[in-house]
């Protein structure tokens, strides 16, 4: 029977990732669940319960060797897939993802560009040509893409989707401002930069 893990679980292990990422990266050896706690604000009772759902971690009294967890974490991430992403809608977004330096050291590359402007198709945006939409389904299998990068106007957005779906890709990242209908099967992760915004003119508002 597979076990069943809470949301909220997993949308903090991001979290525990990144922070042990940038631990690494201080030369820290050791990190206690005291002090990861302190750095992402999280009680060190969440974060042992966290990790117990994955199985055991660290030494008690010791803590976690910082880049052995945060190799186990990436495995439970997935990101040891190397994961093949295609944007599609090279604007002004499209491009600044495509520019992203952090991709391939999260485990992800972009391998493919698609738009449907004629005056971008064949253009180059971080060595990698754009392809015209047209050709999807062609440039998908020819690139092995994974993962399916939404990035054009949110009245476009669902026929991207549907057509990413029909080219064979297995998750959405989905950055229109819109609700995308797609099969159970495909996993979906929405991006709408508007929500966040909205969040932090609610909070301002209130000091």
């Amino acid at each position: 029977m597979k076990k069943i893990i809470s949301q909220a679980t997993i949308d903090r292990l991001p979290l525990y990732f990144r922070t042990l990422r940038l631990a690494e990266e201080e030369e820290l050896p050791i990190i206690s669940s005291d002090e990861l706690g302190r750095r992402l604000d999280i009680t060190p009772e969440q974060i042992r319960k966290d990790l117990a759902t994955f199985g055991q971690f660290g030494r008690k009294g010791i803590g976690y060797d910082v880049r052995e967890l945060k190799n186990r974490i990436g495995n439970i991430l997935g990101l040891q897939n190397n994961w093949r992403l295609a944007i599609v809608g090279i604007g002004h977004l499209g491009g600044a993802l495509a520019n992203y330096v952090n991709f391939s050291s999260l485990g992800f590359s972009v391998v493919a560009l698609l738009d449907k402007n004629e005056k971008i198709i064949g253009s180059e945006v971080n060595g990698i040509k754009v392809n015209d939409s047209a050709r999807m389904n062609e440039v998908v299998a020819e690139k092995s893409v994974d993962i399916g990068v939404i990035t054009v106007p949110a009245g476009e957005a669902q026929s991207v989707a549907e057509q990413l779906i029909a080219a064979g890709i297995k998750g959405i990242w989905n950055f229109a401002p819109i609700k995308l209908n797609v099969p159970p099967t495909v996993p979906l992760v929405n991006e709408d930069l508007s929500v966040g915004l909205s969040a932090l003119s609610y909070h301002m508002s209130q000091k």
